[in-house]
C-alpha cells in the first residue's frame, strides 16, 4: 500500500515557502515514500536508491523505502495498485497507460544485444531459431525487444525461443552457453554486463536498422543511441535503440511534493549520477521537461517554469 501522507503543517509551510522565494520547512512534507527501482545489478536499482538518499536529505520524506522490481511494467503496476510512490519507467511502457504522469524525463536506456563472441551472430536476424532471453514479464526491455523483433520480422517461422529471464540469470545462462544471446535494457556500462565480459568474450550487436519501423509503429519515443567502444572489455562501438526513462507517479500526488522533487532532480542532479550513467542523462530543466509520451504533473510543470527562469 502507498504511505505518501502530506502533513497540513508541511504543506502550509512548503506553500509559504514557494511564495517567498525557496525557504524550506524543517520538517519533511511526508513521513514516508515508496519508490519502485529495478532489478539488482541495473541501472534503475542504483538511481532509485541514490534518488531515496537526496529526497530524505531534501526533507521531501522523512524515510524513502526503494523496492527491487523486474522494471517499467512492474513499476506501472505497483504505482497503480498504490504499492509504490514513486517509479522509474521506460517511456515505451509508460506510453500504455493512462494512470500516471512524469515528473521528469532523467536518463537514457540502452538497449543492449549481447552475444559470446564466439558465437558466428553478428546482426539481429542471425538469432532465428536461436535461445534468447528478452528479460522477466515485469521489465520494459521485453516490450522493447518484443517490438523490436516484430519489426525485423523474427516471430513468424522459425522465431527465437524466447526466455524471460532476470539479469543475472540470464548473464549465467549466457556465459555458460545455454542461452545463445540476451537483451537487456540499461544504462552503460551495466555492471553485470561489465562482470560478464571479463568472464567471457562478448559483442554487442547493432539494433538500429530497425529504429524507422519502430518510430512509424509506436512513435518518436525511440531514437538512435550510440554505445562507445569498450563500454565493455573488447567490445567495439555499436548503434542501438534508445529509450528515455521518466520518473512517475500518480497525478494525485500533492503539489508540494511534486514541486519539492523537481528540485531535487534539478539542484541536486550530481548525487543522482549512477556508475552505469556513461551515456544521455537530462537532469537539468530544459531536458527534464521532455517526458513525451505523459504528461509532467501540473505542480512539476510550474516547477520548471519557474527554475527555468
Amino acid at each position: 500500500m502507498s504511505v505518501l501522507r502530506l502533513s497540513r503543517r508541511a504543506l502550509l509551510a512548503a506553500g509559504a515557502a514557494s511564495l517567498v522565494g525557496g525557504c524550506s520547512s524543517d520538517r519533511p512534507l511526508v513521513d514516508r515514500l515508496v519508490v519502485a527501482g529495478g532489478e539488482r545489478g541495473g541501472f534503475y536499482l542504483e538511481f532509485a536508491q541514490l534518488l531515496a538518499t537526496q529526497l530524505t536529505a531534501a526533507k521531501v520524506a522523512r524515510a524513502v523505502e526503494v523496492r527491487s522490481t523486474e522494471g517499467s511494467l512492474q513499476n506501472l503496476e505497483l504505482v497503480r495498485l498504490r504499492q509504490a510512490d514513486l517509479a522509474i519507467c521506460l517511456a515505451d511502457a509508460a506510453a500504455q497507460s493512462r494512470e500516471v504522469v512524469a515528473l521528469g524525463r532523467v536518463y537514457e536506456n540502452y538497449l543492449q544485444c549481447v552475444v559470446r563472441a564466439a558465437e558466428p551472430v553478428r546482426q539481429l536476424p542471425d538469432l532465428v531459431g536461436k535461445r534468447v532471453s528478452s528479460g522477466p514479464p515485469g521489465a520494459g526491455a521485453a516490450l522493447t525487444t518484443n517490438r523490436l523483433l516484430v519489426a525485423a520480422g523474427m516471430l513468424a517461422e522459425r522465431a527465437p525461443v524466447i526466455a524471460n529471464l532476470h539479469l543475472s540469470d540470464a548473464t549465467d545462462a549466457l556465459a555458460t552457453g545455454q542461452i545463445d544471446a540476451m537483451f537487456w535494457s540499461g544504462g552503460v556500462p551495466t555492471r553485470r554486463l561489465s562482470d560478464l565480459s571479463a568472464q567471457v568474450p562478448i559483442r554487442l550487436l547493432p539494433l538500429d536498422h530497425w529504429l524507422s519501423k519502430l518510430r512509424t509503429a509506436y512513435g518518436v519515443v525511440y531514437q538512435r543511441a550510440q554505445i562507445p567502444a569498450a563500454t565493455y572489455s573488447g567490445v567495439e562501438q555499436i548503434n542501438t535503440i534508445g529509450v528515455p526513462n521518466l520518473l512517475i507517479c500518480r497525478p494525485e500526488v500533492p503539489g508540494a511534493v511534486a514541486a519539492k522533487i523537481v528540485d531535487v532532480l534539478v539542484k541536486r542532479a550530481a548525487g543522482l549520477v549512477p556508475a552505469s550513467a556513461v551515456g544521455a542523462h537530462y537532469l537539468d530543466p530544459n531536458s527534464l521537461i521532455g517526458t513525451s509520451p505523459l504528461t509532467l504533473h501540473p505542480a512539476a510543470a510550474t516547477r520548471y517554469r519557474t527554475l527555468h527562469g
